[in-house]
């Protein structure tokens, strides 16, 4: 069993050093690069950048970007209130295991994973508000700081 758990932390901490340098902050080259402008031209079929009164100043992009971000955090609600309920049902199994050593090591077993999933899914809301920002400073022409 100890063998397990040094197994799960050794895996989130191997994919927390893999993932840290995406977390890196972008180049400050990067900063004078306006993808929302350019599109907008685009869309104008303008290259000029003087004619884009009718462009769409954001609106749909906002819309998209908060739809996007209310799926993503109904979606992690759902999966952490799972998780909870099997941290639940793991300690009711635990409670209920009456010395047995197998139903103790299969309470213990689900009681991990659903502290790992947990983790996961805190991690896993922290990577996506970061890359939306992100993306909507390069959006907005800011950059990526």
């Amino acid at each position: 069993m100890i063998k397990k758990l040094k197994s799960i932390f050794l895996t989130v901490g191997m994919m927390s050093l893999v993932l840290a340098p995406s977390l890196a902050l972008a180049p400050a080259a990067s900063a004078a690069v306006n993808i929302g402008g350019s599109l907008c031209q685009g869309t104008n079929i303008d290259v000029t950048a003087n004619g884009n009164q009718n462009c769409n100043t954001g609106a749909s992009r906002d819309q998209l970007q908060s739809l996007l971000g209310t799926v993503i955090n109904l979606f992690s609600i759902v999966v952490g209130v799972l998780a909870v309920v099997m941290i639940i049902v793991g300690g009711l199994r635990y409670i209920t295991s009456g010395g047995d050593s197998g139903k103790v090591g299969s309470a213990k077993t689900t009681i991990i994973y659903a502290l790992v999933g947990l983790v996961i899914v805190a991690f896993a809301q922290l990577i996506v508000h970061y890359v939306l920002g992100q993306a909507q400073a390069v959006i907005n022409g800011g950059g990526g700081a």
